[in-house]
């Protein structure tokens, strides 16, 4: 008869060792009496023999078997995926607290980083690239500088731009409009919508001159209308010609396969964490799904699934951002803007082959 195998081989646990699986890292460790180490789950050492192997659920269990923490996953510290996050979140706060924007040199030279390693790993960290956080930054204190008292110049130079030229050559990507429009509360800002129909339900899709600001779904089209005003309640609100309809064409055409991806032009209005998230959102892929936590770790902001929620319930632009691709914890439906319904209607068909 074939020997039996060691009873740890049919231990869940170990299962997420051999895969190496960083999520388990901060609640499993391991220790080998053949080298005698101890080491976290995804450390990258070849895999021991199980017969060899002690598990441990808890960090000072793994240090009282006597063995050293292993010099490659350094068990006792942060996890790589930690240290990458707080590298990112330093870099955060250096673009927030500068005057201007850093270059991508020295925020590399600060983490002690190439940049194209530096460049990779705050992407992978925040969603955005160093350059697009400091604009989303910029761009949140512009906003609150105008929403100010004082004078349009004094927002322009505190938000960290270097003269007035750059800022109006940045203007409208940063606002969607003047900044004289923005103080005045997005007074007379033209939005153009329509309304088109799919089968899940009535669809209205709005745009300003920079691109699409929302996609809303529900039964009843002057519905949608309405929550289009109290979301624009100063702007001028103008209905679509016949060549618009073509936007809604497209926008229905991705309701009904959302796995053909979104390739209209956006005009995404948010906070910068809310873009983070949003931007984490389009790197699901279709037929994909993620747990609210699962996004705030991708996102370097590990303790942030709560806010990571409100993000999703925010968004404004229905399946081009695809939050129905969020889930629970343990895999079951979340909430949804547009409907509990529509959304596992969206999913079911993101999963059909």
């Amino acid at each position: 008869m074939p020997p039996s195998m060691p009873p740890l081989a049919d231990d869940p646990r170990w299962a997420l060792i051999l895969a190496r699986d960083a999520k388990a890292d901060g609640q499993l460790w391991y220790s080998v009496s053949t080298t005698g180490v101890y080491c976290r789950p995804s450390c990258p050492s070849r895999a021991a023999n199980p017969a060899h192997v002690q598990l441990h659920d808890s960090l000072d269990s793994a240090r009282a078997t006597g063995f050293r923490p292993c010099r490659r996953c350094h068990p006792d510290g942060p996890s790589l995926a930690g240290r990458k996050a707080a590298l990112a979140a330093r870099a955060c706060r250096l673009i927030e607290t500068s005057e201007e924007a850093p270059s991508l040199n020295g925020l590399a030279n600060a983490a002690g980083l190439s940049p194209s390693h530096f460049h990779r790993l705050f992407k992978a960290a925040t969603g955005l690239t160093p350059k697009q956080y400091a604009a989303a930054d910029r761009a949140k204190k512009i906003r609150r500088g105008l929403s100010g008292s004082g004078s349009i110049t004094e927002a322009i130079y505190q938000a960290g731009f270097g003269s007035s030229g750059r800022f109006y050559e940045n203007a409208t990507s940063l606002l969607g409009m003047t900044p004289s429009r923005y103080r005045a509360g997005g007074i007379e800002e033209e939005i153009r919508f329509a309304v088109g129909e799919s089968s899940l339900g009535a669809i209205l899709v709005a745009s300003s001159k920079k691109g699409v600001v929302a996609i809303l779904m529900g039964d009843e089209p002057d519905a949608l209308v309405r929550l289009l005003q109290d979301r624009f309640a100063k702007a001028r609100l103008v209905g679509a010609d016949a060549a618009y309809e073509a936007f809604i064409a497209r926008v229905v055409g991705l309701v009904e396969d959302p796995r053909l991806g979104c390739d209209l032009p956006l005009d995404v209005r948010g906070t910068a964490f809310q873009q983070r998230v949003w931007q984490a959102l389009r790197d699901i892929p279709a037929g994909h799904t993620a747990s609210y936590a699962d996004i705030a770790r991708h996102i370097g902001a590990a303790n942030a699934a709560r806010a990571v929620a409100n993000a999703c319930a925010a968004n404004p632009l229905a399946v081009a951002i695809p939050c129905h691709r969020v889930v629970r914890r343990d895999g079951s439906m979340a909430g949804y803007a547009w409907g509990a319904e529509r959304k596992r209607a969206l999913l079911e068909r993101e999963a059909s082959p």
